[in-house]
């Protein structure tokens, strides 16, 4: 039997809940000369209680004189409908200035839970399915709860992972990890990709037990990446907590945006390498290399 994991939302950000007395004491702050018009969706609810606070509405965007909406996230509605109309467009609310990225939750709105479900079901509606059909019906909650193992990353943390280490013992040559297995999942398609890691380093004082060079992949392989910064974030924390003499990191994968979509050539990979400290000499370099890609 299933049991029900916590809300993966919450677990990754905080949470800011914003009440009725909260969004009437912003809306009293709106200019009262202008003739708002309310963006769909969230934006006709701010446009009704401005309205019942005293303010003009239009209903229609032609006649308005500026744009009412409950937030700007990206600013890509702002941007849009400021192209279109040239109007001012006015939101309560602005991640991109206030909250430090917290998560908003209005009062109209369910649980963080309920409300991913119901972005997914929107989803597959968009490219073409009945997200009501008995093979789709869970897979919005399926879908939500795979994300809590597939962007696990988020919530974890180098400094936990690399913070137990050892004394090294007198031993001052090269360690090296190969063929380390991750997945992850590219930013700019979110189609997965996937591959081998191989870290090595020279101690200086410290070395780290070799799980902890796995766990410290999975820190950041799960988020949405881009391989080049992934391995840069890999080399960057072994060389920030372990302050060994010199990290050398090499990432090769396979890619989901170039196998099944855009050039579809199967065979491709990607290898991406970091070199810090010592690496960055010759023979220290050329002794990395040799050993990660010894047959």
């Amino acid at each position: 039997m299933e049991t029900q994991p916590a809300t993966p939302q919450t677990n990754r950000r905080s949470v800011k809940r914003i009440s009725w007395d909260d969004i009437c004491a912003e809306v009293d702050k709106l200019d009262p000369n202008h003739i708002y018009y309310g963006i769909p969706r969230n934006g006709t609810v701010i446009a009704g209680i401005a309205k019942a606070r005293g303010h003009r509405i239009a209903y229609r965007p032609d006649v308005a004189t500026a744009f009412l909406d409950d937030l700007i996230d990206s600013g890509a509605t702002r941007e849009k409908w400021k192209a279109q109309f040239g109007k001012p467009f006015v939101a309560l609310y602005d991640k991109k200035t206030q909250f430090n990225g917290q998560w908003l939750v209005f009062p109209w709105e369910q649980d963080m839970q309920t409300d991913a479900e119901d972005v997914v079901r929107r989803l597959l509606e968009l490219i073409g399915e009945d997200a009501g059909r008995d093979g789709l019906k869970d897979t919005p909650r399926r879908v939500v709860r795979s994300w809590d193992e597939l962007y696990r990353g988020y919530r974890l943390d180098p400094k936990d992972v690399l913070q137990r280490d050892f004394d090294r013992d007198g031993y001052d040559e090269m360690i090296v990890c190969r063929n380390i297995q991750f997945f992850s999942t590219c930013e700019h398609h979110m189609q997965p990709f996937f591959g081998k890691a191989h870290i090595g380093y020279v101690p200086k004082e410290k070395v780290v037990g070799v799980s902890k060079l796995a766990r410290l992949v999975e820190v950041f392989a799960r988020r949405l990446q881009i391989q080049e910064r992934l391995t840069e974030q890999i080399a960057a924390a072994i060389e920030e907590h372990i302050k060994p003499l010199g990290v050398g990191v090499v990432i090769e994968a396979q890619h989901f945006c170039m196998i099944c979509r855009g050039v579809q050539k199967q065979e491709s990979s990607l290898v991406t390498s970091s070199l810090k400290g010592v690496f960055l000499n010759a023979l220290p370099r050329s002794e990395f290399l040799s050993l990660v890609h010894r047959e």
